[in-house]
């Protein structure tokens, strides 16, 4: 798709939390909603369950934090960064990611369906088994990435540099070639067959 969702404003926070150190702190079943985090220290914070709902990140460290089957609905994240952070089955369906940093993160399962990641740098990231539906991957740069078994339904690829991308097993049905760079990205027969159609040729076999 070659149009841009375009700016969102932050949600409505109640209470503002600044400058803590949460380093390698259990968040296991806690439940934090309309909170603003400045300067949070969430490194090598783990649990199972966590819920963040409409919650706003500002200058937050995620590094080497593992989260498993936790919830981060409509937040935002600015100038955070996620070196090494792994998320296993997480949902974070319309949050938005602002100038953040995702080096050798992994993500494997989970529904992160409309999020936001224009602009984001995933070169050394791992997306697998990911549903991205109508995610906004506007200039994405992925050149390198992983993005596997990802569910691409409706995203928003724009610009997004794909080059040496594998894109083994994820759905490219919507995908515009003419706007997409796809160098070298590494796709099976049956989505090379998917993109032949998008761009209008007639593919034969004999």
């Amino acid at each position: 798709m070659s149009e841009h969702r375009g700016d969102a404003s932050p949600p409505t926070t109640t209470t503002t939390v600044r400058g803590e150190d949460w380093y390698a702190r259990d968040l296991s079943r806690q439940e934090f909603r309309n909170v603003e985090f400045v300067d949070l220290d969430l490194t090598e914070t783990f649990g199972v369950g966590a819920v963040f709902e409409e919650c706003v990140f500002r200058h937050a460290k995620l590094n080497a934090s593992v989260h498993t089957d936790a919830a981060f609905m409509n937040c935002t994240f600015t100038r955070s960064t996620f070196f090494d952070v792994r998320f296993e089955r997480c949902k974070l369906i319309g949050s938005r990611f602002e100038d953040c940093t995702w080096d050798i993160a992994k993500v494997e399962g989970g529904n992160w369906s409309f999020v936001s990641l224009t602009k984001a740098d995933l070169h050394s990231a791992s997306f697998r088994g990911v549903r991205l539906r109508e995610a906004d991957l506007t200039a994405v740069r992925a050149a390198g990435g992983t993005l596997r078994d990802c569910d691409l339904s409706g995203a928003w690829l724009d610009r997004a540099d794909l080059t040496g991308c594998d894109l083994r097993g994820s759905e490219l049905a919507g995908i515009d070639p003419t706007t997409v760079t796809l160098d070298r990205a590494i796709i099976t027969l049956p989505q090379a067959v998917t993109i032949i159609e998008a761009m209008g040729l007639d593919l034969r076999v004999d």
